[in-house]
This record gives structure tokens, sequence and C-alpha cells, in this order.
């Protein structure tokens, strides 16, 4: 017996030197960690149960230097919550991913929708494996994960581009809740070098799916960090706001901040003018506990925040128009972001505040060809399926359209509240006035008079009072009591079921 298992001891050994000590030196030498490292990082000391040590390639001939196929799974526990986890091994075939590969990741993927454990990837890698993938039967069987395709939203999956990402590990994060990336790094269908082969094109990384790409132009990564030890880290702090499976709320987490707490700071914050600008992103953690909040694609779409919080506790989902950028209105990619925002939080039980100060859309011809009007239908349809809990607080103006958007009264909403600065309208007065009353004026023989008195008459026609008045909205808040005002509201929308919705949304696609 001692013999077999000295035997045993040394196979694992050598295992955990994946594709050498030679490739282990290397990939430390570039500047990243091993697969083995980022686990570490990752999770609590001493938690990791690894499964598949032993797998290898079953291609003839690479038995020995394909230690795990180029993946590492097991189970563990994330600041100690159970969680699965997989990590590619970059030294073995350049993280390519084979037959076995894929074996693994399915089952790991599979034990996770089975007991309910949330999904932490720790990705890079060159797709599929040539030599695996060639010929009719072997390709047959190495088509995109079937697992991937039928998530549901079962588990939150998290997912963290920490080198170079071809193929494979482009999918998983494409079908995950979150994605962070590491500046440097690439996340795209496939490499520069196989670009150029197919298609005569040559561009860099970095043009192709470097994280400048993502930030400005799809969206498809939430956040960017300058290292490795930074998207662990956020890899965390979007698990703490999640719970571990759809049949689960979020982790209640205690505060000592006062959940009656008056905002005195919001009145110097937002200004009654209207034109003038401020930071929304200031209101928010005047509003959260303990001044906390975790914005998920800040760079996409900038004209509409999108940030996990808590108030008194309790996890809730923020949408709040982004006055500095654009004046708060909404074009294709916020249209976007808040689909894939109001998805995320309806399935896994997040409760939602929308926080509105919006002139209305960013209409154009450019915006039409991006398809603006379905754009903006996709949001409200996915808002008018949604079902967790929602309030919605008019700051400073909703106008047009966008005041639906912004889950105005119609729209589902539990509560909907206004500020008495709050300006609601089909549009702006200023517009408004150029439109019906602009040949009047013209013929005026005071037209700035005239146009003084106007704006006087549609501004009052604006206000919150009329619509409070017949009780369109629920109420007008003192400003510095909307944190009070959430919580009270919030204790009562959830006292039922808590924030447990019926996740309608939780089959919609995981981009738009």
């Amino acid at each position: 017996m001692e013999k077999e298992i000295e035997e045993l001891l040394k196979k694992k050994e050598k295992a955990k030197l994946g594709g050498g000590a030679d490739k282990l030196a290397r990939q430390r030498e570039n500047g990243f960690y091993t697969a083995r490292e980022r686990i570490e990082k990752l999770i609590d000391k001493d938690s990791f149960v690894e499964l598949g040590m032993l797998a290898h390639s079953d291609q003839p001939g690479t038995e020995e230097k394909s230690a795990g196929d180029g993946i590492i799974t097991g189970l563990a526990k994330v600041d100690g919550r159970h969680v699965v986890v997989q990590a590619a091994d970059k030294t073995v075939f350049a993280g390519t991913e084979g037959m076995v590969y894929m074996r693994k990741s399915k089952a790991i993927h599979s034990y996770a929708i089975k007991r309910g454990l949330p999904m932490l990837n720790l990705k890079e890698g060159g797709g599929l494996r040539m030599p695996d993938g060639m010929g009719s039967d072997q390709f047959s069987q190495l088509l995109f994960p079937n697992e991937l395709l039928t998530h549901h939203r079962t588990v939150p999956m998290m997912t963290a581009i920490l080198g170079d990402s071809f193929g494979g590990p482009t999918w998983t994060a494409a079908s995950s809740d979150f994605v962070t990336q590491v500046k440097g790094s690439t996340m795209a269908v496939a490499g520069p070098r196989m670009l150029e082969v197919a298609t005569g094109e040559k561009i860099s990384n970095e043009e192709l799916g470097g994280w400048k790409i993502h930030a400005d132009y799809t969206g498809q990564v939430d956040r960017f960090t300058d290292n490795e030890d930074e998207s662990i880290e956020e890899l965390k702090q979007f698990f703490s706001y999640m719970p571990s499976n759809a049949n689960e709320e979020p982790p209640f987490k205690e505060t000592s901040d006062d959940p009656y707490r008056r905002l005195d700071k919001v009145i110097d914050l937002v200004p009654t003018k209207r034109t003038r600008a401020y930071n929304m992103k200031k209101v928010i953690r005047e509003i959260v506990d303990d001044g906390k909040y975790f914005e998920l694609k800040p760079l996409y779409g900038e004209a509409l925040v999108t940030a996990l919080a808590r108030i008194n506790g309790r996890v809730v989902g923020i949408i709040a128009n982004q006055p500095m950028k654009f004046a708060g209105a909404a074009g294709a990619k916020e249209c976007d972001k808040a689909t894939d925002f109001i998805c995320l939080c309806d399935s896994y039980h997040i409760p939602l505040i929308f926080l509105h100060d919006i002139p209305g859309f960013r209409v154009s011809s450019d915006a039409e060809k991006l398809k603006m009007p379905t754009k903006i239908m996709v949001w409200l349809q996915a808002l008018a399926q949604s079902t967790v809990p929602k309030i919605s607080v008019v700051i400073r103006k909703s106008i047009g359209a966008a005041y639906a958007n912004m889950a105005g009264p119609t729209m589902g909403a539990d509560f909907v509240v206004a500020w008495p600065t709050a300006e609601i309208n089909f549009t702006g007065p200023e517009v408004g006035i150029n439109v019906v009353f602009g040949r009047q004026l013209e013929h005026a023989e005071n037209p700035k008079e005239e146009r003084l008195e106007l704006l006087k008459l549609w501004g009052f026609d604006s206000s919150p009072y009329k619509a409070a008045g017949k009780h369109f909205i629920d109420d007008i808040i003192d400003p510095r009591d909307t944190r009070k005002f959430l919580s009270q509201t919030l204790d009562y929308a959830c006292a039922k079921n808590g924030s447990r919705g019926e996740r309608r949304l939780a089959n919609w696609p995981t981009g738009f």
C-alpha cells in the first residue's frame, strides 16, 4: 500500500507542474500568475478540493505533457461560501481546449447546477485545440458547450479574463453574469494570426479585442483592471452581492449606517436649475449603505449608471441617469446596458431602484441606424416582465418616453415618487414652446417676453404637483428623506416573499 501511495503522490506532484517547471517559470517571468496561484488568490485558504487532477489529453503520445489537459477544476470556498472554480492553464498547450478539457469543464458546470453552487472562471487560452478538433468525427463532438446555452442563470457565473482569450474563454465570458478583464489582455472570437490567414486582415491583439474595444464598443466586459490581483478581487466583490443560486436571496449584510439617515448634502449636490450638470454617482453614494456601491460597465453607455449596492443591509440594483454625460439622455448603448442589468437583477432577486434625471433619448439619424426604437422597446419589455420590487424616484427631470423606461407610472413599479425639483412632461418646455408656438412667437410684438410667460405656464404643467394631485405618483418627498423612504418601502415591498421574483428574465440572452 505504501508503494502505491508513493506512486500516487508522485503523479499528483507532477500534475501540479502543469506543462512543466520551465513553462511555469516563463509564465511568471511574463508577469502572469500560474493557474494554481490564481485559484489560491481567489479562494479561502486550504478550501480547494480538486477534481480531475490526474486527467490528461486523450490524444496518443501527449499523456505525459498535458497535465489536467489544460484546465484545473474543483470545489472551494470564497469568503466562507461554497463555489466551483475552473482555471485555464496556459502552460499546457497554450490553454487550448481538448476533448478532456471540455469534459472536465462540462462536468464541473453540471455539478454547479446540480448543487446550486456559483461558478468562478479564471480564463485565458487559444480556443479549440487543432488536433482534437480536426476531422468530422472529432469536430462533431466539440461544438458549442450546451451547458452555456442552457444555463438559464440558475447559478451566478463570473469570469475573469486574465490573459489573451480566444474561442472557448470568450464564449464563457459572453455567457457570464459578470466579466472583468485585465488591461493588456485580449478577448475575441479568433486570434490575429487566424484572422490574417482566413481573411487577410492584419490587426494587433489590442485593436482586435483589447479592453478599450470592450469599453467603448461592445459592452461585453463589466470592469477593467490594471493587474490580476485587482480582477480577482473584483470577482469577489461582485460575488458578495449575488445569491448562491436562483433559489436564494442575495446575502443580507448588517450595517451600522442608519437607514433613516438624512441626506443633507444632496441639497447642495443637485442644482435646481435643470440645465446644470452634476455627478449622479455622488447622489448614489449618499443614499446607499456606507457610501459603497459596485458599478457595472462604467465606461459603456456613460449617460446611465448601473450599480449594485445595499440599503439597510439589503442588496439593491440601481439604475440612474448621469447628467454629466449627454445631460443624462440615453442612447443605444444605455438601452443595452439597462436591459442587461434588469435581466441580471430580476434573475437573482435583486430589487431595482430608479433615479431619474433624463431629458429623453438621444434621437438622430445615426440613432435610427442603431435600431433605437427596438432598443427602447426591448428595455421596456424587460422592465415590464421583471417581477422584483421596483422603486422609482424622479430627482430632477424625466421627459418623454424615457419616463416609462425609468419605471414611471404604469410600468409596474411598487412606488413612484418625485423630489419637488422634478419636471415631468412629454418634452422639455423650450422644445415644446418652439414646436407649438414657434410661428406665434415669430409674429409677436415682444417675443422674448411672451416666451418667458409661456415658459412659466409650461413649467407649472411639468411640475410633479399636478401628477401627485391626481395620484399618478405616490408622493413628493423631501430629498433629504430619500434614504429613509427607500429603506421603509423596500421593507414593505419585500415583506411577503422577500425580494424573490418570478425570474421571467432568467432565460433572456446574456447579450443584446
